[in-house]
């Protein structure tokens, strides 16, 4: 006999209280294992190509280890310190920047930047803040990164822990599967099957389209010669998981750092502005239906919200569970949806059996008829 819905609800939610409660006070114990877990989702269905290939699963998890240190090793020799770099002379030259503009609004709109003014003082304002205010951001990315646990305990930790998730996934699948409570396995298995679709739809295919577009855009205005190319990449690269809001931003602030360098150049200013428009016509009409598809389920709205929530409680580790906690809950509300709409709350009574047979009208002529 299954248990009460009063009963399986009080279970539920304390399984959830006691996963939001283990988040708070192990978040940064937790990093390395919610990072290697996610890399092990996402490499999965490669470790099974690689079986259907031939090779056994302990040869194709050393192959994708092997890779994915000696990718990481590249990064972190090669990449990173010039994006580190690059971003700390962006937040340095960002004051000279808005001085720069007030300047330029000042000399051709004297009327609208006025002494005193609203913009005036809003440029000014905001050029202090982000002098004042832009080492320390550029700390605090570094630190959410790498100093909630040892830099060096990170990089040897999460490797171990995603080559041993990745080696025995199906393994822990069917050991989590034999747990499943019998009365609802069926439904249990179709929403987890479900959760499972939207992730592979967002997270590997969209953490694809994102690192094409981030390289794209990095290499190609590098290419061009802007001098935070790399940076204005990678921000851009970053957000594309929000839809238009990656070109839109990075588009925005890459024209606005060539028009600051490359004044009078209009090839070179053309060539930047045609590099975010041939990327978002890359992204919406190759990219992301090959790779992402329509049936996501994802709105940007409430992906936004989940992030914003989740990082502002729980710090980094939140937004890294944002997005799973997120696809998972909107499979669940689909389904709570369904249900309700099939319940008798919301189709009230049978029509069928709440309402009378229609009586079709009767002709006087097939009465005489049958009377005779």
């Amino acid at each position: 006999m299954a248990l009460p819905v009063r009963a399986q609800v009080l279970y539920w939610s304390l399984a959830a209280a006691v996963f939001l409660v283990l988040l708070w006070y192990l978040g940064p114990v937790l990093l390395p294992f919610i990072v290697g877990g996610a890399i092990a989702y996402i490499l999965d269905p490669l470790a099974d190509r690689l079986e259907v290939l031939g090779l056994p699963r302990s040869a194709a998890t050393a192959i994708i280890t092997l890779v994915g240190v000696l990718a990481l090793l590249l990064a972190v020799a090669f990449i990173i310190p010039l994006l580190v770099e690059q971003m700390t002379s962006l937040v340095r030259a960002a004051p000279d920047y808005f001085n720069a503009l007030r300047d330029w609004l000042t000399a051709r709109f004297p009327d609208l930047v006025e002494e005193g003014g609203l913009i005036q003082t809003g440029l000014a304002d905001l050029g202090e803040m982000v002098q004042s205010r832009g080492g320390e951001l550029a700390q605090q990315i570094v630190a959410g990164l790498f100093g909630v646990v040892n830099a060096l305990v990170f990089v040897v930790v999460v490797p171990v822990v995603a080559f041993y998730l990745l080696l025995d996934w199906d393994n822990m699948v069917a050991r989590i599967d034999e747990m499943l409570p019998r009365d609802h396995v069926g439904t249990i298995r179709r929403i987890a099957s479900d959760i499972d679709a939207t992730l592979a739809s967002f997270v590997r295919g969209q953490l694809t389209v994102c690192f094409v577009l981030g390289t794209y855009y990095s290499a190609a205005l590098m290419l061009v010669g802007l001098q935070f190319g790399l940076v204005v990449g990678a921000i851009a690269g970053l957000i594309t998981f929000i839809p238009y809001i990656g070109a839109l931003v990075g588009g925005a602030l890459a024209i606005g750092l060539a028009l600051f360098q490359f004044w009078g150049d209009w090839a070179a200013i053309g060539l930047v502005a045609a590099i975010f428009v041939s990327g978002q016509f890359f992204e919406g009409n190759i990219l992301t239906p090959k790779l992402v598809g329509d049936s996501v389920g994802l709105h940007p709205v409430w992906l936004l919200f989940a992030l914003s929530a989740f990082g502002s409680i729980y710090g980094f580790v939140g937004m890294l569970v944002a997005v799973p906690v997120a696809a998972s809950l909107g499979v669940v509300a689909r389904f709570a949806m369904a249900e309700y709409k099939d319940s008798l709350l919301y189709r009230g009574r049978d029509p069928q059996a709440a309402v009378p047979p229609r009586m079709e009208p009767v002709d006087p002529a097939h009465v005489h008829d049958a009377a005779e």
